[in-house]
């Protein structure tokens, strides 16, 4: 087969696809369906065992392929959401307290008031742990979502929605930290400590960044893994290590893998649900309900009355062209949870039967959060504009 003929047929389309920031939504819906569709076909307990048999490479290393996407190569999404999150603090939206405030106010009011959405619905059962779950904003999806609006959704909206997700983040990332660790090791904790400090000191003295920098963060890993923190969080420490200047050269090295492998194999193997007959019931309860509530309602209700309170308080303004009705479909767009809400849920419950229902009312709330943004800002937001015409 001809090399041109090959670049046009297969590689062009392909490249043109990635580079299409709706491509990330699609990817994650598609793999999601399929993930869904496989699992509960005749195939779907040959894809389960794939997932979950045991290799045991070592003691201080995952031990199924499961184990591998979710504490391996989600430290690399950590990664790289850590140094969204450094270069945003330093040079971006978030690097003066002037640009910060509305969207930190509005990330506060979207994990306070969805949390405190489940936690009410919850206190009296053995699900009380899943109160992070609600707390998350997929920031790849969400902005997807958006860009698939077009100019329904004025750009500086999808700035704002990028620094409150960037922030969103961060505070996932701190309750995974904190909250969501098992018994700690503290030998293992203080050699990660110390490795990185080391790193973090090399990075100060403007020392090459390289290969050494790649061995040491693998190891940081290896010694976080076995430290009963959770395993990606080496991933936000070693972004934190990464020079200034060097920080967009690896986002960009790293966007299209961890966008079109690392997230897609993620959603692959944590989609695979196999649909009880008590699924009607399951979606039902109040763990499904606390964490539909806490993204459908919760999310909008936060993250609208923190910014209202913000601009009361003189601590930001919105831009001329986000009106009141943007702010409330920014809420519904934050809305979506998903990667790092079902993240979570596999962290707030050892039981699988509970992970199976957070999951299932995790992408059920997505999908109607989707709907929701489309119908919001298509006809919403539309009918205001007719009206003052």
């Amino acid at each position: 087969m001809p090399l041109h003929y090959l670049k046009r047929t297969f590689i062009s389309p392909v490249l043109e696809f990635i580079h299409d920031s709706r491509a990330i939504g699609i990817t994650i819906l598609a793999c999601s369906l399929f993930s869904l569709i496989l699992t509960n076909s005749p195939a779907g307990n040959t894809f389960l065992s794939m997932l979950n048999t045991e290799t045991h490479l070592a003691d201080w290393l995952p031990h199924s392929l499961l184990h591998w996407i979710n504490d391996g190569l989600m430290a690399v999404f950590f990664l790289l959401a850590g140094m969204e999150i450094k270069r945003e603090l330093l040079q971006g939206e978030l690097s003066t307290v002037k640009k910060a405030a509305l969207p930190a106010m509005g990330a506060l009011g979207g994990m306070i008031v969805p949390a405190g959405i489940f936690y009410l619905l919850n206190q009296q059962t053995d699900f009380t742990s899943g109160w992070g779950i609600p707390m998350a904003t997929d920031i790849a999806f969400s902005l997807g979502v958006a860009s698939l609006l077009g100019k329904k959704v004025p750009l500086s909206l999808k700035i704002f929605l990028t620094a409150l997700a960037i922030i969103d983040d961060l505070g996932a990332i701190i309750a995974i930290a904190v909250f969501y660790t098992s018994a700690l090791k503290i030998k293992f904790l203080l050699a990660a400590f110390i490795l990185f400090i080391l790193m973090a000191i090399w990075a100060k003295w403007k020392k090459p960044f390289g290969w050494w920098n790649i061995v040491a963060g693998i190891l940081l890993w290896i010694l976080v893994f076995n430290s009963g923190i959770h395993a990606t969080i080496a991933g936000v420490l070693f972004a934190f290590t990464v020079p200034v200047n060097k920080l967009v050269i690896w986002e960009n090295k790293l966007h299209h893998g961890v966008n079109f492998i690392i997230i897609p194999l993620f959603v692959l193997a944590n989609t695979a649900i196999i649909i009880p007959s008590t699924f009607i019931d399951d979606i039902g309860s109040t763990l499904s309900a606390g964490i539909m509530l806490g993204l459908l309602a919760g999310k909008p209700l936060g993250i609208y009355l923190f910014c209202r309170l913000a601009i009361w308080l003189k601590w930001g303004e919105l831009s001329g062209e986000i009106s009141q009705k943007h702010l409330i479909g920014l809420g519904i767009l934050a809305s979506i949870g998903f990667t790092m809400s079902i993240f979570i849920s596999l962290l707030a419950f050892e039981q699988a039967s509970y992970q199976t229902i957070s999951k299932s009312a995790v992408i059920l709330a997505s999908v109607i959060a989707i709907l929701l943004s489309v119908v919001w800002f298509k006809w919403g937001i539309q009918e205001r504009r007719s009206a003052s015409s």
